[in-house]
């Protein structure tokens, strides 16, 4: 047995098996999605706001709204998520690195 150890970081390494797997892009945009729906709720409970009063300020029904707020639904358009971030006085800060 060796007791050699593997420089870099973590992140680099799971980045990089994730691409090797074809999955990083999928992967990413997925935790992105779920990261903003854990923040849209985050802000609706620290400001008080139901999910009925949050449906009325997207001018939308509640069950759009629960699919807005599902981590796993794909469908969500940037433009919905960037007015749900208004609705809550908050913006959405996108950049290409």
């Amino acid at each position: 047995m060796t007791n050699d150890k593997e420089t870099g970081t973590a992140g680099e390494l799971f980045e990089d098996f994730l691409k090797e797997q074809g999955t990083y892009a999928a992967t990413t945009e997925q935790a992105v999605k779920r990261v903003l729906a854990f923040q849209l709720a985050a802000a609706m409970k620290e400001q008080r706001i139901s999910k009925v009063e949050m449906a009325k300020r997207l001018e939308t029904s509640r069950s759009q709204l629960n699919r807005l707020l599902d981590p796993d639904n794909e469908s969500v358009s940037l433009a919905v998520l960037n007015r749900a971030a208004q609705a809550v006085g908050r913006t959405i800060k996108l950049e290409l690195v």
